[in-house]
């Protein structure tokens, strides 16, 4: 019936919470009307801010207390102490999955277990490169790569078709050790992992970077959304990358996605003060999310490398770049960005798996000029406090 709500029982660390209520479910912009009969889910990982909550237009339940939450980090900044850290401030983090074999994601998992926290995949939505934009690409390369002794490939390494990212085996762990939430970034997974995802009892969160993209996590069924602006650290988000990425203020972009879809907000992007928090909340967001503030504390696993490059004052400021990824990505500007932002062609994973190595090795001698050195436009608010207290005092707005 349409007073039937969809319930969600949350636990954390094996203890039982209140049964929440997370809305109608047969809400057209929260739930396809196909999912009206959907059960009660199992329990998740999450701890609840309070009860009888509804997911239209108000704070969703599976948050927790503190409003600022640790955003995922890919490719090493995030890692369990950090997402350890963040709940021990009443907060929550993401693991990521990205880049990460299967058996590493459910180690990490076990080593969280007991808090609450979500992982993070990167869903399937590949770039292919033209194959002879990315042979000239790395004989353009090739003097940077022979600093460090490498030999670039002739022709890309790609993911398994249909498989990017080791994503089905992700999927079965997930499914085999259920956790409270799994987010989306790059993509919006096919149907069927979503449901398998959703029978775990896991909440299901979509980055998007424009309405557009909300308007399709929520016929997709997604229950709540990442909305993530341009001035974000680190990869965009976005569902359609050889197109530029609005250059939308963070609130304005919240309030856009607000009045597209009826469905919980987490806002990230170019978040680093106190203000910023209080301005992505007043303009409709649930919570934000922060990734750059938190990569000079002590408990991410950001190198020494790119944290010496944070808090170096000779740096000009972000730019984007497909330079390193063949994806758009915010970092700190650097000699190769200039170098070869203009020579990189569209095409992701290749371009990873191609300067992975080089990467590596420059983070290893300590040579920033090599090295992504992802960063949002709030960079010269990151601090080497503690995680935690670096949340509590962005919450502070409110």
């Amino acid at each position: 019936s349409p007073g039937r709500r969809a319930v969600l029982r949350l636990r954390c660390g094996g203890r039982g919470l209140p049964t929440v209520a997370l809305g109608p479910a047969t809400n057209p912009r929260t739930r396809p009307s196909s999912q009206a009969t959907e059960p009660p889910r199992a329990s998740s990982h999450f701890r609840t801010a309070g009860a009888g909550v509804t997911i239209g237009g108000v704070p969703p339940s599976f948050l927790p207390d503190l409003p600022v939450l640790a955003a995922p980090m890919a490719g090493g900044p995030g890692t369990p102490e950090l997402v350890a850290a963040a709940a021990k401030a009443g907060s929550m983090g993401f693991l990521s999955a990205g880049y990460k074999t299967a058996d590493a994601v459910a180690g990490e998992i076990a080593a969280v277990d007991g808090v609450p926290f979500g992982v993070n995949l990167l869903a399937p939505n590949p770039l292919p490169v033209d194959l002879a934009e990315f042979r000239s690409y790395a004989r353009g390369l090739a003097p940077d790569a022979d600093r460090y002794g490498i030999t670039l490939p002739a022709t890309p390494v790609e993911d398994p078709p249909g498989d990017p990212d080791g994503w089905h085996d992700k999927i079965d762990v997930l499914r085999a050790h259920p956790v409270g939430v799994v987010s989306f970034t790059f993509g919006i997974p096919p149907a069927a992992d979503l449901a398998a995802l959703r029978a775990t009892g896991a909440v299901l969160v979509q980055t998007v970077t424009s309405a557009a993209e909300a308007r399709a996590a929520a016929e997709a069924g997604l229950d709540a959304l990442v909305v993530q602006s341009a001035a974000a650290g680190g990869h965009s988000g976005t569902l359609t990358p050889r197109e530029p990425v609005p250059e939308v203020p963070l609130p304005d972009l919240v309030a856009a996605v607000r009045a597209a879809v009826d469905l919980p907000v987490v806002a990230a992007g170019g978040i680093g003060t106190a203000a910023d928090v209080a301005a992505a909340l007043a303009a409709g967001a649930t919570a934000v999310a922060v990734g750059t503030a938190l990569l000079r504390c002590a408990e991410a696993g950001t190198s020494a490398t790119h944290r010496a490059a944070l808090a170096d004052l000779a740096r000009t400021g972000t730019v984007r770049t497909r330079a390193f990824t063949g994806r758009p990505a915010r970092g700190l500007r650097n000699e190769f960005t200039d170098r070869y932002d203009g020579l990189a062609p569209y095409g992701y994973p290749a371009l990873h798996h191609l300067t992975s190595p080089m990467r590596k090795a420059a983070a290893a001698a300590g040579d920033p000029e090599r090295l992504h050195l992802w960063a949002g436009t709030g960079y010269r608010q990151a601090t080497e406090e503690p995680a935690g207290t670096i949340l509590t005092r962005l919450a502070n707005a409110r």
